[in-house]
């Protein structure tokens, strides 16, 4: 897991960031955790795979399609466009 340093941060900051990690029960460190993971990855965010099966659900798609479009996506890497 990665390791973050934050240099600068105000006495008022640290203290209302103590405050609160109190009233969550919680440490400070993990109290600061969580308001990043929760910047980061807000729970009503997109996820493209559900956005895609819902699309697909809406115009009907069936998994005999959705097995058939598998079977024919080229696998290969693309190659790269010669612009000389």
């Amino acid at each position: 897991m990665a390791a973050v340093t934050i240099r600068n941060l105000s006495d008022e900051a640290h203290r209302a960031l103590k405050v609160r990690a109190a009233q969550h029960n919680r440490s400070t460190e993990a109290e600061m955790r969580a308001i990043l993971e929760e910047a980061v990855r807000p729970e009503g965010r997109l996820r493209l795979g559900t956005a895609l099966a819902e699309i697909s659900r809406k115009i009907g798609l069936t998994d005999a399609e959705v097995e058939a479009l598998e079977r024919a996506r080229q696998t290969r890497p693309a190659q790269p466009v010669d612009l000389g």
